[in-house]
């Protein structure tokens, strides 16, 4: 898996005031409940930006996971890169969208001048996951033990439990190690007050030379959708 995934293209209105904007969804979400057009591609496209909204693999919109070694981060990455283009992007990440942006900025055909970084773990919590019980699970099996993965479990089970699982196994194969890259471009880290799963964002930020860290209203699925989330992101990349 290394050509790029399906993307949804805005252009700008009229003026180009900046360069495209790649968004970048959550795990067992989509591209239009986390970006919906409204809130984002429009705002933008009237501020002269183009948007890239990413469909990533296993999700809707996205291609089939069939195999977990198509989607390790290293491939999911570089088709990443393919999607961004050879030009200067600013890309926007939540929740697996920040944790892939995360390594999309140090990838060497990435050109990414500021980076948003919402809702991401320092931790890696595929890598946890007990993938023979979340499949047994969906399959219509016991419910996991264990609560992380019995929540993985659910989420896939909500769409395509096997190319979700196949991701998530493909992704915890090269776990989430933020010393191996850090990001060079300006960096705004995005969190809501009540997001456990945010929880030592700050060990991230800390990594970052020069990097913001801002705290908004809600938990991980309430923070995304505020106005003060898109008030923040738009004010870091200069569309306000």
């Amino acid at each position: 898996m290394t050509s790029a995934f399906p993307v949804t293209r805005t252009l700008s209105r009229g003026f180009v005031a900046g360069p495209p904007v790649v968004l970048i969804h959550g795990f067992a979400s989509s591209a239009t409940a986390d970006w919906p057009a409204e809130n984002w591609a429009d705002p933008l496209a009237a501020a002269g930006r183009e948007t890239i909204v990413v469909h990533l693999p296993g999700h809707p919109g996205g291609p089939k996971v069939v195999e977990p070694e198509d989607a390790t981060a290293t491939r999911v990455v570089a088709a990443l890169a393919e999607c961004a283009g050879a030009g200067e992007v600013d890309v926007v990440g939540y929740s697996l969208g920040a944790r892939l942006a995360w390594d999309l900025a140090a990838h060497p055909k990435a050109s990414v001048r500021r980076l948003v970084l919402g809702g991401l773990s320092p931790r890696e919590p595929f890598a946890a996951v007990d993938l023979r019980a979340a499949r047994a699970a969906v399959q219509g099996g016991p419910s996991p033990d264990d609560p992380l993965t019995g929540a993985i479990a659910a989420m896939a089970a909500a769409g395509d439990a096997e190319s979700l699982l196949n991701l998530v196994e493909g992704l915890a194969s090269e776990p989430f190690d933020p010393g191996a890259g850090v990001p060079s471009a300006p960096t705004l880290f995005l969190a809501g007050r009540e997001d456990f799963m945010a929880h030592g964002i700050e060990q991230l930020v800390a990594r970052v030379p020069g990097a913001r860290l801002r705290q908004v209203a809600g938990d991980h699925l309430g923070a995304l959708v505020g106005v003060e989330f898109r008030e923040a992101v738009f004010d870091f990349l200069g569309d306000r």
